[in-house]
C-alpha cells in the first residue's frame, strides 16, 4: 500500500487508518505484492480491479470533470466560453473574496464526490496521492513563489472521531510532489462548529465565524512566504474565507486556496 498509511495529524499524533494500510506500512516490494493479492486494489469509484492502488479505472477517470481554462482568475469557476484573461465571474465581482485566488482540480460531481467521501470517511488514505497529483497540476502557478502549505484544520473532537484530517493528507501529498513545506500548526480551529452539510451559504458563514485562530508566532513561521490553504472541496468558500481573514489580520500577505474539487455555481450544494 502507499506511503500515506500512517499520517501525522495537526495535533502531532500518528493515527492508525485501516487494516490494509497498517499491514502495508514498511513492507518490501514482495510484501506489497503479496498484500495486493489479499487486498486487490480497486477503482475508488466503481471498485473495478486496478494495476495500481490509488486511483480510478479509465472509465471513471473519463467521467471526472477536470477544470481548465477558460475560468475565473479569482475563484476558478469554469466559463463556457473564453471571455478574456481578466474576465471575472459574477460571484467574484459581487462578493470579492479575502484571498487572492482559489483553484480546484475538478468540478464536484458523482465521481469527485465518491473520491472525497472515500478519502474522508472510507479509510482510503491512499486516495490523497491521486487527488494531490491533479491538484499539483491545477495549482502550478502557485508553486514558483515557494508558498507555505496550510491545511484547513479540524477541531480536536472531530479529529478524534475521524482519526485523520483529509486536508492534512492532501497537503502532505502536495508537499511530496512540490518540495514545499507544510505547517499544520499555523491555524487552529479552536471552536467546534456544526458540519456544513445542509447549511445555506449564509448559514455556513455564520457557522465558521470566530472558529479559527493563528499560531502566536505566525510571522516567524511564515518567514515572508505566501500561504496556500489546502482543502478537499470548495462549496461556498465560507471556511477558507474565515481562515484567510484570521491569517491576514495576523499579518499574512498573499493567501491562495487550492482544493481537489469545487461546486460549480448554479448547482445544488451536495455537501
Amino acid at each position: 500500500m502507499g506511503n500515506m498509511a500512517l499520517m501525522e495529524t495537526g495535533a502531532g499524533e500518528v493515527k492508525d487508518i485501516g487494516l490494509a494500510a497498517r499491514l502495508g506500512q514498511g513492507l518490501s516490494g514482495l510484501g506489497r505484492l503479496a498484500l495486493d493479492q489479499l487486498y486487490p486494489p480497486g477503482c475508488a469509484a466503481c471498485n473495478a480491479p486496478l494495476i495500481g492502488n490509488d486511483g480510478l479505472c479509465p472509465a471513471c477517470f473519463g467521467r471526472l470533470r477536470q477544470i481548465s481554462a477558460p475560468l475565473c482568475p479569482v475563484l476558478g469557476i469554469p466559463f463556457e466560453t473564453d471571455m478574456g484573461r481578466e474576465a471575472r465571474s459574477a460571484e467574484a465581482l459581487a462578493d470579492p473574496p479575502p484571498f487572492e485566488r482559489a483553484i480546484a482540480a475538478v468540478s464536484y460531481g458523482e465521481i469527485a464526490g465518491t473520491l472525497v467521501s472515500r478519502l474522508k470517511y472510507g479509510d482510503r488514505p491512499e486516495l490523497a496521492r491521486f487527488c494531490a497529483r491533479l491538484m499539483a497540476a491545477a495549482g502550478r502557478d502557485f508553486w514558483t513563489a515557494g508558498p507555505l502549505l496550510v491545511p484547513v484544520p479540524l477541531h480536536a473532537s472531530r479529529l478524534r472521531f475521524r482519526r485523520y484530517n483529509q486536508s492534512m493528507m492532501l497537503a502532505r501529498a502536495l508537499a511530496q510532489l512540490s518540495g514545499l513545506e507544510v505547517d499544520p500548526h499555523l491555524v487552529r480551529r479552536h471552536r467546534k462548529t456544526r458540519q456544513q452539510v445542509g447549511l445555506s451559504g449564509d448559514g455556513r458563514l455564520r457557522n465558521v465565524q470566530g472558529a479559527f485562530s493563528v499560531h502566536p508566532r505566525i510571522l516567524e513561521r511564515l518567514k515572508g512566504r505566501p500561504v496556500v490553504l489546502v482543502d478537499d472541496v470548495y462549496t461556498t468558500g465560507a471556511t477558507v474565507k474565515a481562515v484567510t481573514r484570521v491569517l491576514k489580520r495576523a499579518g499574512a500577505g498573499t493567501v491562495n486556496v487550492i482544493t481537489f474539487a469545487r461546486v460549480v455555481i448554479g448547482e445544488d450544494l451536495p455537501i
